[in-house]
């Protein structure tokens, strides 16, 4: 079986957010052909413009987050809620993504949407609204991978979601799902 390179994108950029600590769970839960690679820099993106995303101009961690996309197999957005919807960072990152029109790094990749929340139904209107933008933008969205884990604040104040026995089967659920996705792909 050959290796499947998943690329991570995490929409908070706060330090002690609870999604990228999700995100590092699903890193180290992932089976031994999978590697999950977490991208770093999504703060450090400009608000995209068409005026700066010329050839040979365009900014480097814009550049870098297309090159990390174009190398990924699949795309998998960690996202909190922010005010009901997805947070203005990844949403950035995905329109970054969607460029050149119908030649983007999204087009036809294959995209998962996880995440956690301070909510009860743990930011699932802002997972809804990053399938909703990475499928307009051209993504294959995979409607069946699905995790939301609730009140986020409190669950994960002490305790890191690879320590949570639920969590890191609801992971597990999410890495059955993405191999059956990519199995039926390529069938």
């Amino acid at each position: 079986m050959s290796k499947n390179t998943v690329l991570a994108l995490v929409g908070s950029l706060r330090a002690d957010s609870t999604n990228q600590k999700l995100a590092e769970a699903i890193a180290l839960n992932a089976p031994e052909h999978v590697d999950v690679l977490i991208h770093e820099t999504l703060g450090n993106i400009p608000f995209y413009n068409e005026d700066i995303d010329v050839e040979g101009q365009v900014p480097a961690a814009a550049a870098a987050l297309r090159a990390a996309a174009n190398d990924a197999d699949t795309l998998l957005l960690v996202t909190p809620e922010h005010n009901g919807t997805v947070p203005a960072s990844l949403k950035n990152a995905i329109d970054w993504l969607s460029r050149p029109y119908g030649a983007g790094a999204l087009t036809g990749k294959p995209t998962a949407v996880v995440g956690t929340a301070f909510g009860q139904f743990g930011g699932v209107w802002a997972q809804d609204e990053a399938r909703k933008a990475v499928g307009i933008a051209g993504a294959t969205v995979l409607e069946d991978v699905k995790l939301a884990v609730p009140g986020s604040m409190v669950r994960f104040a002490e305790v890191h979601p690879k320590d949570d026995a639920e969590v890191v089967e609801q992971i597990k659920g999410v890495f059955v799902a993405l191999e059956e996705s990519r199995t039926a792909a390529a069938a």
